[in-house]
């Protein structure tokens, strides 16, 4: 149906009761099976802390009549200006304005018409002044402040007037237009989305079917060469006559797919790296199912990184390589050196840490997640499946910047009745990955709540205390300034830790974003200083911008380290035979 031409009333009529009718089967299936599903954001737990928050604003009276008059006296200020607005038919300065980076009231119809600019600082203001009272409240401990902040915030979030057809001027405008398709478009669309999650709402960020790994994405030749239950071992294919002596070995994280670095050839740091003349090794891990329940963390060692080295020699006769890990893949990589460390194994002559925690003292908004009570119900919850299901660690992160990944499709693909678009970085964001229950509870015990791999012996590893002040290998760090994973202050109190040649560099941007940045594309930019200083903010201080992207750093860095050229190595020619082309197998076990 063309977009200029209003849809027939009465053939809405009839789509309309088929979802009505749809909707009803789709409820009664739902209210027959128990609800199993694991909620991120407990709802009693939430209750609670709100509960807290409120005792506390309540036992100082004197200060919440302040917070009181304050928001009246702005919001009679607001009604004067929105007077002004409307009589003048011009814009005046607003009482209260959207952050920077707020991409919900873009649309000019928000600051130009008066109602429309009435509504939005009327929330606004109120959200302002919310937040504002958490800070102000007194006798909140830090950790219950962050959590009754991030809670607060998800509602308000919620209450934006553009999550709402009446009171978002695009939305409404097009349900005019339309006759009111949209909306059922939208209600189509979330239907879909309720029986693919099998009652969860699986809102799709992008078109999945216009991906197909190994055609139009993760496209970069090779062949796995080797794997075992955890992990598929991708050698590349060279691009160059010589390469450089010692193979440059990729760890990513298991909490995602390894093909972020490698989504088009054109933003590939794994292409671009075998441009380079590096031979390429890459671990594609495992999607585990229950039977992997007892995974370690010191499995994913053993037969991650450590079988990487052994198959590596084995294919091209080297025995030392470069290592290059991302997010806790790098976590692994320092705990794997400390082991290697304690066993006189030297065989990584260098190692890069991208965006890596190896000190958890401060972890951003991700510490609303961690304590021993939330832990207790998510190891109750693995325990009984085996794993941690992979959309709801994507929910965690999506919660992190629940504006972005969550409300916007949201009104996208509910509101306005829009298909989502092809994305591939959103295609990968949707690919989520299972935690194996005994690894993870590993993980986030002793790292985020314990914080013990900062400590000499603080954790065993394959019946070894490690001690990461015992790595003396030649490491490179490069993290992001708005990572809100691993906020780049607490990466970079890894550099205090191991003691070999180490170079600190900010790139600009986010967690991924900031990382995959091809030179090319020219953007963001990075901070760099020889000087590895006491404190991040000392670095900070001192260091010089620079344009462009530090790959370029890094390919300078790791020079000394490639070792002499020698003859381009073919995957399969050496002394492992090809399983399989790459991407692999195990990357393309596809959860909903």
């Amino acid at each position: 149906m063309s977009e200029n031409k209003p849809a027939d009333p009465a053939q809405l009529a009839v789509q309309f009761k088929d979802l009505m009718e749809r909707a009803q089967r789709v409820s009664n299936r739902l209210t027959r099976q128990p609800d199993k599903q694991f909620h991120v954001l407990d709802t009693q737990m939430m209750m609670q802390t709100l509960q807290d928050w409120g005792s506390h604003l309540l036992a100082n009276p004197n200060k919440l009549v302040q917070m009181q008059m304050a928001y009246w006296q702005d919001a009679a200020e607001l009604w004067k200006r929105s007077w002004e607005h409307w009589a003048l038919q011009a814009p005046v300065k607003p009482v209260a304005d959207a952050p920077a980076g707020d991409k919900r009231f873009k649309d000019d119809t928000w600051a130009q018409h008066a109602a429309y600019d009435f509504i939005k600082q009327s929330y606004l203001l109120a959200s302002n002044h919310l937040m504002g009272a958490v800070e102000r409240t007194d006798g909140l401990d830090p950790h219950t402040r962050k959590k009754v902040a991030f809670y607060l915030r998800q509602m308000v979030d919620a209450m934006s007037p553009t999550n709402f057809v009446a009171t978002n001027p695009q939305v409404l405008k097009e349900t005019i237009d339309s006759n009111g398709e949209n909306l059922i478009r939208g209600m189509r669309a979330m239907l879909d989305d309720m029986e693919r999650g099998d009652g969860r709402l699986a809102t799709q960020m992008t078109d999945t079917k216009a991906f197909k790994l190994g055609e139009n994405i993760a496209v970069t030749p090779g062949r796995v060469v080797f794997q075992n239950e955890l992990m598929q071992l991708i050698q590349y294919a060279p691009s160059t006559e010589k390469v450089h002596q010692r193979p440059l070995l990729i760890i990513p994280p298991w909490i995602n797919k390894f093909y972020i670095l490698d989504l088009k050839p054109k933003n590939s740091l794994i292409k671009w790296a075998v441009d380079q003349g590096h031979t390429v090794f890459v671990i594609s891990w495992v999607n585990p199912d229950e039977k992997l329940r007892y995974k370690h963390f010191e499995d994913y060692m053993l037969e991650g990184p450590l079988a990487a080295l052994d198959a590596i020699e084995k294919a091209t006769g080297e025995k030392d390589v470069k290592a290059l890990a991302y997010c806790i893949g790098g976590t692994l990589l320092a705990s794997t050196l400390a082991y290697m460390a304690s066993k006189k194994d030297n065989r990584i002559k260098a190692a890069t840490f991208m965006t890596t925690l190896m000190d958890f003292s401060d972890i951003g908004e991700l510490e609303v997640f961690v304590d021993e009570q939330q832990f207790e119900r998510l190891e109750a919850h693995m325990n009984e499946k085996g794993y941690l299901e992979g959309h709801q660690m994507a929910e965690v992160f999506n919660l992190l910047r629940e504006n972005d990944l969550i409300w916007s499709f949201v009104i996208n693909n509910y509101l306005l009745g829009r298909d989502p678009m092809p994305f591939d970085l959103l295609y990968w964001n949707s690919d989520s990955t299972r935690m194996p229950a005994t690894m993870h509870s590993f993980y986030l015990r002793n790292m985020y709540l314990y914080n013990r791999l900062r400590e000499p012996g603080g954790i065993t590893l394959a019946d070894t205390p490690i001690d990461l002040r015992q790595i003396k290998t030649p490491a490179y760090w490069i993290s992001t300034r708005e990572d809100h994973i691993a906020p780049w202050q607490t990466t970079y109190l890894g550099t205090k830790l191991l003691k070999g040649p180490k170079r600190f560099v900010l790139g600009g941007s986010g967690h991924i974003a900031g990382i995959v940045n091809p030179p090319a594309a020219n953007k963001y930019g990075y901070m760099t200083n020889d000087v590895i200083c006491e404190t991040a903010d000392a670095w900070l201080a001192d260091a010089k911008p620079n344009e462009g992207s530090w790959w370029l750093d890094w390919a300078e860095w790791v020079k000394p380290y490639n070792g002499k050229q020698v003859a381009a190595r073919v995957p399969g020619e050496g002394g492992l035979p090809a399983l399989e082309e790459a991407p692999g197998s195990y990357v393309k076990a596809r959860l909903v």
